[in-house]
């Protein structure tokens, strides 16, 4: 401020005005710079394609060999945000629309980055996270057991993640430029229950007192905000399983945290930050980019149906591979210049957590199941879990994805709190099979105990109430039966010392120490903390239960805030994000283990795994307060080389005589009309989709026709109300078709609309055509 006074003194009084006036602009400029608030942070976000086969491969998650992929429900995507100081460290964070993390993928990530960037990203900076959702595709990580009901690994999800995970951090990467970042949390309290109370139930009462609910209701957001161009996206956390689809279910979807994500970040290209009234996006509640782009120009229904009538389904013909990747929806409405908006929804300690919120009944009787089993007249077949949406699996779906994607919209909105402070990470390796824990006795002093080679319950083959297992296995076995441990010992015996480190679980399978034709299990993991100022992310190789998640993010804050140092204080933030940099399964606490059900039996590495998280995780942010450096520890294998697949490759596809690719094998009826709410259901003679991914393109468009001939690209197979489902005749078939199923959304304009595939054939010598059809033309009254 004295500057501008001299200035204005400067300007009035002295004699050579001229000279005064530009010493006066230099001050007002210079005082301009200090006045104007300094961004800490340069951020970047980027999103890219990685769906994947949407063909013939099993999906990861239910462990069902029969859950085999056949179409599209929206496709899955990677998206990254990337986080530095000017002259500082950085950090990236990414979040797959993927079961889990693969300890493979990252590997060949990190390689990939470090052969482009140098050091600048390496396994110490980057965290790779998945959703948990339970309908992608599987085969894309390396250890043995995680890939049996996949015929082993599948090049193709394996290739398309690595690929995907990388233009995304590239994306993020050159979209770095000045900017804020904020916080906000809030409770959702409709979106989650406990699947498995009796357990949670075994913690100590004086433990369970101090917390309102048995699963964490809190969602924590970031909101990251461009200099130049404001908001460019959301990251959030919040514990719900990716379970809304079920075991049964064979269209590829991010499940509920893959719709919530598509619902905010078409929310925000069509409102932006200028209106939270999210009901404005239609009667269904769900945001729409398009359809109210193009005016009703049409009022008369026969006119239109006219016009509709002169066009009718075109044959097959050839197309270019680019062709459906130039038809999509949101490429047409991406500004040049700025950044598309990335949202994101992570997981955090979701293990013991699913979305199925109205209760686990009996299929038989549609009575409660047993509530310390599971089980329905003994057999846990029979107990599933409901969502919202009940019976429909892509309402529960819907209603779930859209419940978080309204209270990310609030806090989005809301969020004041600017992130302040440096960027830092520490990374280590832990071999989490044999690693000495030192614990606290209750009347003082201490003692030292051991983790264990992993190995899975008997309980954990009778699944959950989200998807449940066969024959007789049930949770809360904490005994095992005779005939089941014969059948374990084909494979392998546990010795005694690996059944009294695992006790009480009785050991069904003994993975960690079972080595052909290669690791089943992993023994090595990594562990991370990412710091943003006050804001803090725990990278977990697994999923931890909600009271195990409690305890770990209470420990971590409590060094950090008792550090005396003052970094942080009470506005510290710390969440977890769960399936982080790869998989090793669950992570239940010490009394939970004893109940024995799906989580306890599913925590690989014995009683004291939790403990031996908390142990190590305390090192880590001991190490980040004083600045100190930590031991890399020895890495994991990387077991590309061994990998075997068993998956048949496409040899050909054909058509029926007189038919080519493409062409309506049954189209709409003639002169038809269709009321919103209602489906359009056209089938098309197609190819396998394996042939080509048609990654950031799709197999199914929907067109509005304006004017007489101009068509218009209004949803794609990325779409809610738009699904891709894929079948042949038989399994060994060369022959197959494509039904594409359009629920026409309320907020569609009236109008003349068609519908369009794109395919890729394999020829017998292996060459492959893109191809593309289209129905005849309807109305939408």
């Amino acid at each position: 401020m004295m500057e501008l006074l001299a200035s204005i003194h400067c300007y009035f009084w002295s004699p050579s005005r001229t000279i005064c006036l530009w010493m006066s602009l230099v001050l007002l400029l210079q005082y301009s710079k200090t006045v104007v608030s300094k961004s800490d942070y340069l951020i970047g976000l980027g999103s890219y394609d990685i769906t994947g086969p949407a063909a013939d491969v099993n999906m990861m998650g239910y462990a069902n060999a029969e859950q085999i992929a056949s179409g599209i429900h929206f496709r899955l995507r990677a998206r990254s945000f990337i986080v530095a100081e000017p002259q500082g460290k950085r950090v990236v964070f990414v979040n797959l629309d993927a079961c889990m993390a693969s300890q493979l993928v990252t590997i060949k990530v990190i390689e990939r980055l470090k052969a482009r960037y140098g050091e600048l990203y390496t396994e110490q900076n980057v965290a790779i996270s998945g959703i948990h959702t339970h309908a992608g595709p599987g085969g894309y990580l390396q250890y043995v057991v995680y890939l049996i009901t996949s015929l082993g690994f599948v090049r193709q999800s394996f290739d398309v993640l690595v690929d995907g995970i990388e233009k995304s951090i590239i994306q993020a990467h050159e979209n770095l430029r000045p900017g804020s970042i904020f916080v906000n949390k809030g409770e959702l309290l409709d979106a989650s229950v406990n699947r498995s109370p009796s357990a949670y139930l075994n913690n100590p009462a004086s433990e369970r007192r101090k917390h309102k609910y048995d699963v964490d209701k809190e969602m924590t957001l970031l909101k990251f905000v461009d200099d130049q161009w404001g908001p460019v996206g959301s990251f959030n956390w919040f514990a719900t399983h990716g379970t809304s689809m079920s075991r049964t279910n064979s269209l590829i979807s991010g499940d509920n945290k893959g719709a919530a994500a598509r619902f905010m970040e078409d929310w925000f290209e069509k409102n932006g930050i200028k209106s939270s009234d999210t009901n404005e996006s239609g009667s269904d509640g769900l945001p729409r980019r398009v359809s109210n782009i193009i005016p009703n120009i049409h009022d008369d229904n026969n006119k239109l149906l006219e016009l509709a009538t002169s066009f009718r389904s075109s044959p097959g013909s050839p197309a270019t591979q680019t062709m459906s990747v130039a038809r999509r929806v949101r490429g047409a409405l991406k500004q040049a210049e700025k950044p598309g908006f990335v949202s994101a929804f992570c997981q955090t300690n979701c293990g013991d957590v699913s979305p199925n919120v109205l209760g686990a009944f009996c299929t038989d009787t549609g009575l409660p199941c047993d509530f310390n089993h599971s089980t329905c007249g003994g057999k846990n077949e029979l107990c599933y879990g409901r969502g919202p949406g009940y019976p429909d699996e892509f309402e529960s779906t819907r209603i779930i994805g859209e419940r978080q994607f309204r209270k990310a919209v609030d806090l989005f909105e809301k969020a004041s709190e600017q992130l302040k402070g440096e960027v830092d990470y520490r990374h280590t390796y832990i071999d989490f099979s044999q690693l000495e824990v030192t614990l606290t006795k209750v009347g003082g002093g201490s003692e030292v105990v051991k983790t264990c080679p992993a190995a899975m319950g008997f309980a954990f083959a009778a699944g959950t109430t989200d998807g449940p297992g066969a024959f007789d296995f049930k949770q809360g076995d904490d005994q095992g039966n005779p005939f089941w441990r014969l059948v374990r010992d084909v494979l392998k015996t546990p010795d005694k010392k690996q059944v009294d480190c695992q006790h009480p679980k009785p050991i069904l399978l003994d993975t960690g120490e079972m080595k052909q034709p290669y690791d089943w299990a992993p023994s090595v993991l990594p562990i991370q903390i990412l710091r943003i100022g006050q804001f803090v992310i725990l990278s977990v190789p697994g999923e931890f239960t909600t009271m195990s998640g409690r305890r770990l993010r209470n420990a971590v804050k409590t060094v950090l805030t008792r550090s005396g140092n003052g970094e942080f204080g009470s506005n510290t933030h710390v969440v977890i994000a769960g399936l982080t940099n790869t998989y090793s399964q669950y992570v239940a606490t010490l009394e939970e283990y004893q109940v024995q059900r799906y989580e306890g039996a599913s925590t690989l590495y014995g009683p004291h795994t939790l403990s031996a998280y908390i142990q190590e995780f305390q090192k880590l942010a001991t190490a980040l307060i004083k600045g100190q450096p930590v031991e890399a520890g020895m890495p994991p294998p990387d077991l590309l080389q061994k990998q075997i697949s068993l998956l048949t490759p496409v040899i050909m596809d054909s058509t029926p005589a007189g038919k080519n690719f493409g062409d309506v094998s049954s189209d709409v009826p003639a002169n038809s009309t269709f009321k919103r709410g209602s489906t359009v259901t056209v089938v098309f003679w197609s190819s396998c989709p394996r042939n080509d991914l048609l990654t950031e393109g799709t197999f199914a468009l929907v067109e509005m026709l304006q004017g007489k001939d101009t068509w218009t690209p209004m949803y794609d197979d990325d779409d809610f109300c738009l699904r891709f489902k894929w079948s042949r005749p038989s399994k060994l078939s060369p022959q197959s078709k494509a039904t594409i199923e359009w629920i026409i959304p309320s907020s569609s304009s009236p109008g003349v609309y068609r519908i369009r595939h794109f395919g890729a054939s394999k020829g017998l010598m292996g060459s492959i055509r893109h191809f593309t059809g289209s129905s005849s033309a309807f109305v939408v009254a």
